[in-house]
C-alpha cells in the first residue's frame, strides 16, 4: 500500500481514505489513529519489572505480537494509522522513565539495534497488509539523553531514516520527536529549539528519500518553524478542552495552510473526536494505562477503548449499532490485574505505593453532568470532566487511589443532563 498526501488529505493507493464511507465527502482523507507507542518496547535496565498484569515474564517479541494481533479489530472500527516509537514512551504510572534503558541507537546514534529493527519491520509490514499507516517516532524525552550530544541526535535521525528508506516502506509517516518542547529535551537543544527541530525534519526528509515527516509538541503546542518545515503537521491534544482543541487546530492551519494536520496523541476524552473531525483534522486516541504500561494489551478492550472505537466509527459516517447498556458505561480500573506499584509521582516516604486507577468510561460524555465515585459508601471523587476518573488531573492523567488490602465496594453514579442516572458497581479485592 502506498500512502500519499493530496493537499490536506491522505490517500492510500490513490484512493482517499474512508472513500467507502457514506460520509466520504466530509471525512475522506482523514487518518484516524491511536498511540501504540510501546509496540516494540524493551528495557535493558530490567525486563523483570514488567512481569505483571497477569504476565509471568515480559518479552518484547510477544509485545510486538500482541500489537500485530490487535490491528484487524481496530481496522474494522475505522482506525487507519497508529504511532510506534523506536524509543518507546514513558509508563505514566509505574516506572520512572529515567530508570528505563530503551535506546536502540547506541550513545553515538550511529547504529540501529537489530532486534528493534526487526520488530519495527514486522509492525510496518503487518500494517501494510491491512491497509494502515504507521507513524514511526524516533526520539522520546529522557531516552534521547542516552544519546551523548546533539551530534548523536542528528546521527540517530539519519540512521533511523536511512533504515526506513532501505526497507522500501510506503506506508510510513516519520515523527522525529514526541513532544519536542517538553522539559525532558532541555539537555538536547537541537530537539527542543524550534529551528533545531526544523533542521532535523529536513535531515529526515532527505535521508528517508522523501517520506512524509513531522514532529509533535506538547499538549496544545504548535510552533511555526516546525509546522512550516513539516509535510504533516503533528499536534497533541493532551490537557485540551474542546475549545482549546479547536483553537489549537486553527493555529496549526494558520502556520501550515494546505497541509494535513494529524493529532497523533490526545487522551481517552472522546468528546474531542467531533471537534477534530469537523475541522478535517485526524484524531489520535491515547489510553496511557492499557496502551502504555508494559506488558501492553493493544486490543479493543471494554471501557475507554470500545467507547472511542464506537465514537470513531460513528464520526466517520459508518453504520453503527447502539452500544449495549453494559458497554456504554463501564466502571474500570478495579480488576484483578489492574493494580500496580506506583512509580512516577507515586512514591511516599521511600515506600512504593500500591494503587488502582478507577474511572467510568462513557460513550457520550457530553450527556453527563457529573460522576460521583464512592468506596465503601464514602464519596471519594466528584468528576465533571471527560474522562471521568478518581484523582482526575487532566484529560490524559489521573492519580488514582491507594489500594488497601481486603475487599472494597466501589460505586460510580453518572448523573445525566436529562435527569436520569446510571449506576455501576464493582468489588475490588487485594490480598
Amino acid at each position: 500500500m502506498q500512502l500519499s498526501i493530496d493537499g490536506e488529505r491522505f490517500r492510500f493507493d490513490s484512493e482517499l481514505t474512508y472513500s467507502d464511507s457514506p460520509a466520504a465527502e466530509r471525512v475522506g482523507g482523514l487518518l484516524m489513529n491511536a498511540r501504540f507507542i510501546q509496540g516494540i518496547f524493551d528495557d535493558a535496565a530490567g525486563r523483570e519489572r514488567y512481569a505483571r498484569f497477569g504476565h509471568e515474564v515480559y518479552d518484547p517479541e510477544t509485545q510486538t505480537d500482541r500489537l500485530i494481533a490487535a490491528l484487524p479489530a481496530w481496522y474494522d472500527w475505522g482506525l487507519r494509522a497508529f504511532t510506534v516509537g523506536f524509543q518507546g514512551g514513558g509508563p505514566c504510572f509505574t516506572t520512572q522513565n529515567s530508570d528505563i534503558l530503551n535506546n536502540p541507537y547506541g550513545p553515538k546514534g550511529d547504529r540501529l539495534d537489530e532486534a528493534y529493527a526487526s520488530r519495527m519491520d514486522r509492525v510496518i509490514r503487518a500494517a501494510d497488509q491491512l491497509g494502515m499507516a504507521v507513524m514511526v517516532s524516533f526520539l522520546y524525552g529522557r531516552q534521547t539523553c542516552r544519546l551523548e550530544d546533539d551530534h548523536a541526535v542528528r546521527r540517530a535521525v539519519e540512521t533511523a531514516s536511512r533504515w526506513l528508506k532501505e526497507g522500501g516502506y510506503q506506508n510510513v509517516i516519520i515523527e522525529v520527536a514526541n513532544e519536542q518542547d517538553i522539559p525532558e529535551f532541555t539537555a538536547r537543544p537541537i530537539v527542543q529549539q524550534a529551528y533545531g527541530m526544523a533542521e532535523l525534519i529536513r535531515v529526515a526528509q532527505s535521508a528517508s528519500g522523501g517520506m512524509p515527516v513531522g514532529c509533535s509538541g506538547g499538549g496544545g503546542s504548535v510552533r511555526e518553524p516546525i509546522a512550516s518545515a513539516s509535510d504533516v503537521v503533528l499536534i497533541h491534544g493532551n490537557g485540551q478542552s474542546r475549545q482549546r482543541m479547536h483553537k489549537l487546530i486553527q493555529r496549526a492551519k494558520a502556520f501550515a495552510p494546505g497541509r494535513p494536520i494529524v493529532c497523533n496523541e490526545d487522551s481517552p476524552a472522546v468528546s474531542n473526536v467531533p471537534v477534530s473531525v469537523r475541522e478535517g483534522v485526524s484524531w489520535g486516541y491515547y489510553n496511557n494505562f492499557s496502551k502504555q504500561e508494559p506488558p501492553t494489551d493493544f486490543g479493543v478492550l471494554p471501557g475507554n477503548d470500545l467507547c472511542f472505537a464506537w465514537r470513531m466509527k460513528e464520526a466517520l459516517g459508518y453504520p453503527v449499532e447502539p452500544l449495549a447498556d453494559g458497554d456504554a458505561f463501564v466502571l474500570y480500573g478495579l480488576g484483578e490485574h489492574e493494580w500496580a506499584h506506583a512509580g512516577a509521582g507515586g512514591y511516599a516516604g521511600g515506600d512504593r505505593l500500591v494503587k488502582r486507577w478507577p474511572g467510568l468510561a462513557c460513550v457520550w460524555p457530553e450527556r453527563v453532568d457529573r460522576v460521583v465515585f464512592e468506596r465503601d459508601g464514602e464519596v471519594v471523587e466528584v468528576s465533571y470532566d471527560d474522562p471521568f476518573a478518581v484523582g482526575w488531573q487532566n484529560n490524559w492523567y489521573h492519580s488514582g487511589w491507594v489500594a488497601e488490602p481486603g475487599e472494597h465496594r466501589w460505586k460510580a453514579t453518572a448523573y445525566l443532563l436529562d435527569g436520569s442516572e446510571v449506576v455501576r458497581e464493582a468489588v475490588a479485592e487485594m490480598a
